[in-house]
C-alpha cells in the first residue's frame, strides 16, 4: 500500500503529535519553562519537573519518536514525511520553553544561588519534598519488589551527590562518553546533568568550548559532546520507556528513591569543605549539611519551604480533579506510529 504523502510543512507539523488547543500549547510551554529553570540549577534534574507535571512518560514516548524510520526518511530526504512521525509539536513546544528559561532565567537563578542561597535551596527542598509525596502516589500498591527498588535510587542517588570530581583524560572518545553520560543524567529526576559534568571534570572544559565555539578544536569538543548527547538520549530514553511499560510501579518506585536521595544535595544549610577555581568562578568540590541556626532567616527559610511544598500539593489536587472531570489526554497515543 502506497503510503500517504504529506502536502505542506504546516500540515506536517500539525499531524505530528502534540497540543491540540493553544491553551494545552500554553500549559506545555510553562511545563518547559519549569524544566529550564530546573536545568540551570545544580542539583537539581530537568527530568524532577517533568515528572512532578506528568509529562515524563510523553517525554520519554517523543523522544522515542526519533527513531530508525524517521532516521530512513531524513536520510531520504523525505522530510515532511519524517516530520510528521515524529512528536514535533510536542518537542518544539515544550524545547521552546526549556530554552526561553535558559536564556533568560540562567542569569537570575545565579544569582539567587550565589547572593541568596539559603531561601533558594529551601524553595527547591519545599518543592523536591512534597514532589517525592505526589510521585510516590502514582505508585498503586508498595510491595517489597517496590520498596527495594525505592531503597536502590535512594542509594544510588546519595553516591552520585556525594562523589568528588576526578581528574579525566580530554580525549575525543571521552568527551564522548561525557556527553552520553550527562544527558542521562538529565533524563533521570533527582541528578543534575551539569553536576555530573563537573564529577567527570569536563564541566570547565565543555562550558570553555562553548564561550568560543568558531575555534576548529572547540567545534570538534562540542560536536563530538553533542553527539554523545544525542546518542544518550536516544537509547537511553528507550530503556526509560521500556522499563515503564514493563514494569511501571517498580520503576516509578526507583525514580522516587532517586529524588529522595538526591535530598542531600538539595538541604540549604551547607559548610564547604572543599573549593576549586575554574574559569574564574569558585566550584564546591566537597560540602557538610549542617543544623541551621536560631534566627529569623530560618523562618523566612521555613516558610518558603512550605510554600514550595504547598504549590506542588496544589497543582497535583488541581490536576488530579481535572483529570477526573475531563477524558484522558491522549493526544499522543492516537498519533502513535
Amino acid at each position: 500500500m502506497q503510503r500517504k504523502t504529506i502536502p505542506t510543512w504546516k500540515a506536517a507539523f500539525f499531524s505530528s503529535p502534540g497540543p491540540d488547543t493553544p491553551r494545552q500549547a500554553a500549559v506545555l510551554y510553562l511545563k518547559g519553562l519549569c524544566m529550564g529553570a530546573a536545568d540551570v540549577v545544580p542539583g537539581v534534574s530537568g527530568g524532577t519537573i517533568a515528572l512532578i507535571t506528568g509529562i515524563y512518560e510523553k517525554l520519554l514516548a517523543a523522544i522515542k519518536s526519533i527513531d530508525v524510520r524517521a532516521a530512513r526518511r531524513l536520510l531520504a530526504l523525505d522530510l515532511k514525511d519524517a516530520l510528521s512521525g515524529m512528536h514535533a509539536r510536542f518537542l518544539v513546544v515544550l524545547l521552546a520553553g526549556i530554552a526561553t528559561a535558559i536564556v533568560s532565567i540562567a542569569r537570575l537563578m545565579h544569582y539567587l544561588l550565589v547572593h541568596q542561597p539559603v531561601f533558594t535551596w529551601s524553595l527547591f527542598f519545599g518543592l523536591i519534598a512534597a514532589s517525592i509525596l505526589v510521585v510516590g502516589r502514582k505508585v498503586p500498591q508498595w510491595r517489597a519488589g517496590e520498596g527495594v527498588a525505592c531503597a536502590m535510587g535512594v542509594a544510588a542517588a546519595w553516591i552520585i551527590v556525594s562523589l568528588v570530581p576526578v581528574s579525566t583524560p580530554e580525549a575525543l572518545w571521552f568527551i564522548f562518553l561525557s556527553g552520553f553520560i550527562a544527558i542521562c543524567a538529565m533524563i533521570l529526576p533527582g541528578i543534575s546533568g551539569a553536576f555530573i559534568l563537573l564529577i567527570l571534570g569536563k564541566y570547565a572544559f565543555i562550558t570553555g568550548a562553548l564561550k568560543n565555539p568558531v575555534l576548529p578544536e572547540n567545534m570538534l569538543i562540542i560536536t563530538v559532546f553533542c553527539a554523545g548527547c544525542v546518542a544518550g538520549i536516544l537509547s537511553f530514553s528507550r530503556v526509560l520507556n521500556f522499563l515503564l511499560t514493563r514494569w511501571h510501579n517498580v520503576t516509578m518506585a526507583f525514580l522516587t528513591g532517586l529524588m529522595a536521595g538526591s535530598m542531600k544535595k538539595i538541604w540549604p544549610w551547607k559548610e564547604p569543605l572543599e573549593v576549586m577555581v575554574l574559569r574564574d568562578k569558585v566550584h564546591v568540590l566537597r560540602e557538610i549539611n549542617v543544623l541551621p541556626q536560631a534566627d529569623r532567616d530560618l523562618a523566612v527559610a521555613l516558610l518558603l519551604a512550605a510554600t514550595g511544598f504547598a504549590l506542588v500539593v496544589v497543582l497535583e489536587r488541581l490536576s488530579r480533579e481535572k483529570q477526573q472531570a475531563l477524558p484522558a489526554d491522549t493526544s499522543l497515543d492516537n498519533h502513535a506510529r
